[in-house]
């Protein structure tokens, strides 16, 4: 008996360490367009990027660029502002752009015959007032938590997206509010993390965003457990943003096109 108890548990032990591959379905790359337009108060907001890349499959570690397309905003005035692919990155740039609060702003990108088209207005955003620092917090009392104060506008409907980004982690914290019941109250951004000691450093980023791209982030970050990471990830099923194909509509385009104005602090843990 014991002699068989050996053999099937050596049996099970070799079992566990073949390799399966698994044979899953593939599709027809998509455009990923990653146009976060961000006008940092204090500063000009000129320099402006937007990145596209292609769907890859499921195991990919990467994404591969979208190279050699045509990318423009335009402004209400019919302003142009031609964005430049920086070698074949996938980045495209621009030096020149001028933001204004509350303009609507219409990107058009021209890939591989067809055209794509967007449409958002830039966001202002109140500024952070401070941040209170919680040694004892979370579950198991023994993480930092951060809480980034804010006063909401009163009688204004607004929706906020917090970024949290430490210097010892790629991946940033995100976050979505909306003052549904907060309006014009002082309210907060929360951040927490285990591995936060003294004299760490966090960059807090509160960015105005509209109704739809809160609707839009909170769907991304409800099929991300961590509530972190690139936007873009393989999520359960795939969430549409503003970004339209106007050439093929069946061939949809993945992300989105957002405008903000952005408050930016960087805290030093105590």
């Amino acid at each position: 008996m014991k002699k068989l108890l050996l053999i099937l548990t050596s049996f099970a032990i070799f079992s566990c360490e073949e390799s399966i591959d698994l044979d899953l379905n593939t599709s027809e790359p998509k455009l990923i367009i990653e146009a976060s337009i961000n006008w940092i108060k204090g500063t000009s907001g000129n320099e402006q990027e937007i990145k596209l890349s292609l769907s890859a499959p499921y195991y990919n570690l990467e994404t591969p660029p979208a190279n050699n397309a045509t990318v423009s905003i335009f402004d209400s005035s019919n302003n142009k502002y031609m964005f430049i692919e920086d070698g074949l990155t996938g980045n495209y740039k621009n030096n020149g752009f001028i933001p204004q609060l509350d303009e609507e702003y219409t990107l058009i990108i021209n890939y591989d015959g067809e055209i794509y088209s967007a449409s958002e207005t830039l966001k202002s955003v109140v500024q952070i007032d401070y941040v209170e620092q919680i040694n004892d917090g979370g579950f198991t009392g023994e993480e930092t938590e951060l809480k980034a104060y804010y006063t909401d506008p009163v009688n204004i409907e607004n929706y906020y997206f917090f970024e949290f980004k430490n210097n010892f982690t790629a991946i940033p914290t995100l976050e979505v509010y909306k003052d549904e019941f907060t309006d014009g109250n002082q309210i907060f951004g929360f951040y927490t993390e285990e591995d936060l000691t003294t004299g760490d450093e966090v960059t807090i980023r509160n960015y105005g965003i509209s109704e739809a791209f809160y609707e839009y982030m909170f769907i991304l970050l409800q099929q991300n457990s961590e509530e972190g990471g690139g936007p873009f990830e393989t999520t359960p099923a795939t969430v549409r943003g503003n970004c339209i194909n106007e050439t093929n509509p069946s061939n949809f385009p993945l992300g989105y096109f957002r405008l903000s104005e952005v408050d930016e602090i960087t805290y030093i843990v105590q």
